[in-house]
Parts: C-alpha cells; sequence; structure tokens
C-alpha cells in the first residue's frame, strides 16, 4: 500500500478496502469519505446523498483513527444501530470530513447494506 511517486500534490492518498481488495483513492480536505469514494468510482452507497438520513455509507475505521474523530453525535449513533456489520469502529461515511490527518487512512466498506429511509426522509430529485 505504498504510495504512488506520481500522485497530484494537493491530494491526500486513503484507502478502501472492500471484498478483500484494498483500493487507493486520492481525495482533498473537505470532501467526506462518502464524496471521496464516489470520486474516485468506489462503491459505497448514498442512499440519502449524504443528508444523516440512512446508513449505507456505513465504513469501518481503524482503531487510531476512530479514536482520534472522537464520538458520532447522537443521530449518527442512532443510524449506526441499524447498519449492516456494525463494530465498535463504525461511522457513517458522510459525517467524516477528510483532513491531513486522514493520509493512508483504510476505510472498510461491509459486505452488504440496510437502505431504509428515517423519519420519513425523502431525497431531492437529481
Amino acid at each position: 500500500m505504498s504510495g504512488a511517486p506520481d500522485r497530484t500534490p494537493g491530494k491526500i492518498e486513503v484507502f478502501f478496502k472492500a471484498m478483500g481488495q484494498v483500493i487507493p483513492a486520492e481525495t482533498v480536505c473537505g470532501d467526506t469519505v462518502l464524496e471521496a469514494a464516489h470520486k474516485n468510482g468506489i462503491s459505497l452507497e448514498g442512499a440519502c446523498e449524504g443528508n444523516l438520513a440512512c446508513s449505507t455509507c456505513h465504513v469501518i475505521l481503524e482503531e487510531p483513527l476512530y479514536r482520534r474523530l472522537g464520538e458520532p453525535s447522537d443521530k449518527e449513533y442512532d443510524l449506526l444501530d441499524q447498519a449492516f456489520g456494525g463494530t465498535s469502529t463504525s461511522r457513517l461515511g458522510c459525517q467524516l470530513k477528510i483532513d491531513k490527518s486522514f493520509e493512508k487512512a483504510i476505510f472498510t466498506i461491509p459486505r452488504a447494506t440496510k437502505n431504509m429511509a428515517v423519519d420519513g426522509f425523502k431525497p431531492k430529485p437529481h
């Protein structure tokens, strides 16, 4: 998992682990983990489009990053309770804003999701 020598300046390298594969991705500060996945063509569902109304962008963090980020909000905890395969280091990708401390972070994408709206949320039409 060494970084590519020709990385774009100003970009942060992160990794997504899905179905046994580790996929490198480039992102920038300010993107969410969900946005970083989508910009890199990585399949991370976001049924509510990042509006904190579902658990489909559930990712599992490595313990050091999870501890550094602090606790999820009560609403995020409630949604994580519904997530498939939740762990003690689970978070929602739409709630994690990338900064320089995310360099080389690994986000594990669970094998499945539970796609259900919460509180009657209806996404805006595209």
